[in-house]
């Protein structure tokens, strides 16, 4: 795998979200790499509704048989869902259940007119017909399942994407 730069990944999604949306645009960051995202993509861009957060731990299909994340985060949607344009960013796009849990707590709030979504890596393996908007940057192939990319959040704020083996 070729080697990713979150920085330069991050200012490609800027670049790419800037001419597509309004100051009115909301971006609801998905915990704990999509917050990080969108906390940067909100500042960079100059977006007027606050930021809002979303853990998907209780509308993920498989909250049976993985039971709940150890550190459970607090959903946060600090302004109108009704009818306004909302952007779900996440770090990476694998399957697609994390943003299909996403999209379903979000409903719980309203009914956007508009809802997209923006992500750093799509790393493929799909098994959800879902797409982000916006994407930095497409693997030319799947990573195997034993694998996932993380990123992480350095002392002062620089973002990293690391590598795992399962």
């Amino acid at each position: 795998m070729p080697s990713l730069d979150a920085e330069t990944l991050c200012a490609q999604l800027i670049e790419q979200m800037r001419p597509q949306i309004t100051a009115a645009t909301a971006l609801v960051g998905i915990h704990t790499g999509g917050v990080w995202l969108a906390e940067r993509l909100h500042a960079a861009l100059g977006l007027s509704q606050p930021l809002g957060a979303i853990d998907v731990s209780f509308y993920r299909d498989d909250y049976g048989s993985k039971g709940l994340h150890p550190q459970p985060q607090r959903t946060e949607i600090p302004f109108n869902v009704e009818g306004a344009h909302v952007i779900i960013v996440d770090d990476v796009l694998y399957t697609g259940r994390t943003t299909r849990a996403a999209l379903n707590e979000l409903f719980d709030f309203g009914r956007p007119a508009k809802v997209e979504l923006a992500v750093l890596v799509d790393r493929g393996g799909r098994e959800l017909p879902i797409a982000a908007r916006y994407c930095a940057h497409t693997l030319p192939q799947s990573l195997p399942a034993a694998q996932s990319l993380q990123l992480e959040r350095g002392d002062g704020g620089a973002l990293a994407l690391r590598l795992i083996d399962a």
